[in-house]
């Protein structure tokens, strides 16, 4: 049975593509775990294919999926970005932006043809998409006088944590990972040994 803390999600980018009475479809598909990540790759297929009718789009972030939005962009409302949506859903998938291209071919494909093109070509990315395991977790920065090092790496050691950034001076700081059903005892082990205790500083879903 797979643990609390883990969810689907995808390894890398991949693409799909739809045709219909000469209108093309382009979906391309985007491991994220930010809203701001977001911002950036729409924006970015927005100048590339500048020359594109509709950029429409769909995205899940978190563990619970909890963080998600629909985009039609100039569509009629529900046949864009709730069509990839919910091919996203059908896979169990999150942490993943799906953004829809599309190049008009002059003949209007109708509600019933846009849901389809916007949910094939969807599907097509998915299908070629690598399916991964991610483990949910947030980042913590660890403060602590240098006499305290050994039992701050035991800890690190016990419970398997990847860490950066380390500065080993005088005061010592570095950053672990620590998945989600961790937390807690993490927190507990290192509040007598660091100077402000373990400080969450950027939440990785």
């Amino acid at each position: 049975m797979p643990s609390k803390d883990t969810y689907k999600s995808i390894a890398g980018e991949s693409s799909g593509l739809f045709k219909d009475k000469g209108s093309r479809f382009i979906a391309l598909a985007y491991p994220v775990e930010s809203e701001d990540e977001v911002r950036r790759i729409v924006s970015s297929l927005k100048k590339e294919y500048h020359d594109a009718r509709h950029h429409c789009y769909a995205y899940r972030i978190g563990l619970d999926g909890g963080i998600w939005k629909a985009g039609d962009d100039g569509e009629p409302a529900g046949t864009a970005g709730r069509p990839i949506l919910g091919q996203i859903d059908s896979a169990g998938l999150s942490d993943i932006l799906v953004v829809v291209v599309r190049y008009f071919g002059g003949i209007k494909l109708g509600v019933p043809g846009l849901i389809r093109a916007y949910k094939s070509s969807t599907q097509d990315a998915l299908e070629a998409a690598t399916i991964i395991e991610k483990i949910a977790g947030s980042w913590y920065e660890l403060r602590f006088q240098y006499e305290n090092l050994p039992a701050v790496m035991k800890i690190i050691k016990e419970m398997d944590l990847p860490q950066k950034d380390q500065s080993f001076l005088q005061e010592c700081s570095l950053k672990v990972r620590v998945r989600l059903d961790l937390e807690q005892d993490f927190l507990v082990k290192t509040e007598k040994i660091c100077t402000l205790g373990a400080q969450k500083i950027e939440p990785v879903v």
